[in-house]
This record gives C-alpha cells, sequence and structure tokens, in this order.
C-alpha cells in the first residue's frame, strides 16, 4: 500500500526566519512516523509575483501562465493534505503564506490541514484562527490540534534544539496523526 503524502510547508520567506528551525524540529521529530511521508516545501523555493490574475483560482482553467506557479500548483496538487508551519506578523499571517494560498483553489480542495506557529506569548494561536477561516474558503479541513509555541526567540537553545521538547512534542503528534487520519478517510472516499 503507498502512504499518503504530507507537504510540511515552511510558510514565512523573511530573512533570517525562525521558521527554519520550528522546520527542522518538527521534520526530526516526526520522521519516525510511518503512516506517511513528510515532505518539506519552503515557500522560498517558489518566488511567486503576488496574486493579481483577473480570474479568481476557483474559476481557473488550464496551466496558469507563470511557470513558477504553476511548479507550485503541481506541488500542491501531488499531496494528500498539509502541514502548515507559520510565524504570527503584526496578529496576521504572513504575506507569502497568503499569496501561497490564493493561487491553487482545485488543488486544495478536500485535503486536510494542520498547523504549528509560533511567535509571542499567544504562540501564534490568533494566526491560526485567521488561517482556519482561510483554509475553510478553500475547501480544506482543518484539524482540532495544533502546535503553538510561545516566545519563538527564547524557545530554542544555542545548539538549535527546542526547549521543553516535551511540552510540544505530544502536540505534534496529534496534528500529524489528524492530518494523516484524514487524508487517509478521504482518500478512500474519492
Amino acid at each position: 500500500m503507498n502512504k499518503i503524502k504530507i507537504h510540511v510547508i515552511l510558510g514565512s520567506i523573511r530573512e533570517g526566519r525562525a521558521g527554519e528551525r520550528v522546520a527542522r524540529w518538527f521534520m526530526n521529530a516526526m520522521k519516525e512516523y510511518d503512516r506517511a511521508n513528510l515532505e518539506l516545501v519552503d515557500l522560498l523555493d517558489f518566488p511567486m509575483p503576488l496574486f493579481a490574475d483577473g480570474t479568481p483560482s476557483s474559476m481557473r482553467e488550464g496551466p496558469h501562465p507563470n511557470a513558477t506557479v504553476q511548479r507550485w500548483l503541481d506541488k500542491v496538487a501531488e499531496a494528500n493534505g498539509y502541514i502548515i508551519i507559520t510565524p504570527e506578523y503584526n496578529h496576521g499571517y504572513p504575506s507569502a503564506l497568503k499569496n501561497a494560498l490564493d493561487y491553487p483553489y482545485k488543488e486544495w480542495n478536500n485535503k486536510p490541514v494542520g498547523f504549528v506557529s509560533y511567535g509571542s506569548l499567544a504562540g501564534g494561536a490568533r494566526v491560526v484562527e485567521q488561517l482556519r477561516q482561510v483554509v475553510g474558503e478553500l475547501r480544506m479541513f482543518d484539524v482540532r490540534d495544533q502546535v503553538l509555541i510561545p516566545n519563538i526567540w527564547a524557545a530554542f537553545d544555542e545548539q538549535g534544539h527546542l526547549k521543553n521538547e516535551e511540552q510540544y512534542l505530544k502536540n505534534a503528534k496529534l496534528v500529524v496523526e489528524g492530518v494523516s487520519t484524514l487524508a487517509i478517510t478521504l482518500k478512500n472516499k474519492s
């Protein structure tokens, strides 16, 4: 039986982003997970223009004229589910992440998504609440569990290890299991 594919999307392109440390921790923590193949997908590898298409993504027919955007659409389409790693910027999500969410539409439809967020005291809780609204409009199914990493500037030690990892590990496993279980269920129904 082929394993499902889960993309772990690194949603910040900011210079010096903490998301790289969070992504390394998450991928390392989940390397033994055997129900799905997890692949890290970095938005830096998809330098798309700002979404300004005259046709809404939900009405798009055929390939996109921009090769980088089409490569992104193809990448999104190949996964059965997603886990988005995102910072909270000014109580919201990064513009690059919103842009990456807006180009695809049918590629996102009927697939699950989970969240790993980081930020100041709230650990990105506000950005996840906003993203739940966005992914709902994209006809995605978000899982309830999430990983919130507060005080990101002090969350990792000098060697790059997440401090108090055990308190985050339980939720990370719940997110991966939730996305995987839902992806398997949805795949079997299609």
